[in-house]
């Protein structure tokens, strides 16, 4: 089931997510139905937060980006062949190499794309869709995808890595979004 994302400006997005146990009520389901919202929505993560659950749960499919990608970006992130990954009660380990921009956006915040800097590894300890441990180190363009989500279930959105200035000229764009006063071709469900 298409899921309605969460726009801009309702208080779930700024919450601190919560860890969940194996019985979660009705996980497999929602889990399905995040992959079908990601996907209807032209996304390449969600996360539960997005969906008005406020829990530590996101996935991910960086692979659509690398399959995609033209013949002159082939060689940008090299070792990075994408994932398409379910993230439990992740938490980051720790975070390494070079600060890099890259221009994102966020299905919460449609039709505002900004650069943000991000670190080039991640390395989160999780489990996974059947509750298995696993830390994993990922780099490149799924590195960022997996921060951007992580940053969901801590509260905090894209547009708090930019600089005031940058934040304040995007001011009225956001009113809007929260107003309900944006145009996308998804479900989406606004601040009352």
């Amino acid at each position: 089931m298409i899921l309605p994302i969460v726009a801009y400006g309702h208080p779930v997005l700024r919450k601190v997510a919560e860890d969940i146990t194996p019985d979660y009520p009705g996980l497999k389901e929602l889990i399905a139905n995040m992959w079908q919202t990601m996907y209807a929505s032209n996304g390449v993560g969600i996360a539960a937060p997005q969906i008005n659950k406020a829990i530590r749960l996101f996935v991910v499919d960086s692979k659509q980006i690398i399959d995609n990608l033209e013949d002159d970006e082939k060689n940008d992130y090299p070792g990075d062949n994408g994932i398409k990954e379910v993230f439990i009660n992740a938490h980051i380990v720790e975070t390494g190499g070079e600060d890099w921009p890259y221009n994102e956006g966020c299905l919460s915040i449609p039709k505002v794309r900004e650069d943000v800097e991000r670190a080039e590894t991640v390395t989160l300890s999780y489990v996974d869709e059947n509750f298995q441990p696993q830390q994993k180190t990922f780099k490149g363009v799924t590195a960022r995808v997996i921060l951007h989500e992580y940053d969901h279930i801590d509260g905090i959105l894209f547009i708090d890595h930019l600089k005031p200035l940058k934040r304040r000229m995007l001011k009225s764009k956001l009113d809007d979004i929260t107003k309900g006063k944006v145009r996308v071709d998804y479900k989406m469900s606004f601040p009352k």
